[in-house]
């Protein structure tokens, strides 16, 4: 394990160089949808070493899809904790739930 951790920047700015610019931002969306299909499967298989990486591949994107809205991801995770934590749920028993409105 390497101890120089990759932020954001250096992940958005490393895939612009590799793939180029995004034409569009859906795509990025798009390509999540494909890599979450691949964590499913990993996660269906029991395999923890694909866990890691198909998750790790849909972080990418999303680190990607918010750098090219000027946001950071871990700011907008905190911010949505905020709003997660103020919000009343209803859990479903299978370890997810829905907000009650």
């Amino acid at each position: 394990m390497t101890s120089n951790h990759e932020t954001q920047e250096s992940i958005a700015s490393w895939a612009e160089d590799t793939f180029g610019p995004v034409a569009q931002h859906v795509v990025l969306v798009d390509r999540a949808m494909v890599e979450l299909a691949e964590l499913r499967d990993a996660v269906d298989g029991n395999n923890s070493d694909e866990i890691g990486k198909e998750a790790a591949d849909v972080v990418i994107l999303l680190y990607r899809i918010l750098e090219l809205n000027d946001r950071d991801l871990h700011t907008e995770v905190t911010l949505k904790m905020v709003e997660n934590r103020a919000r009343r749920w209803k859990a479903k028993g299978d370890g997810t739930g829905n907000h009650i409105k």
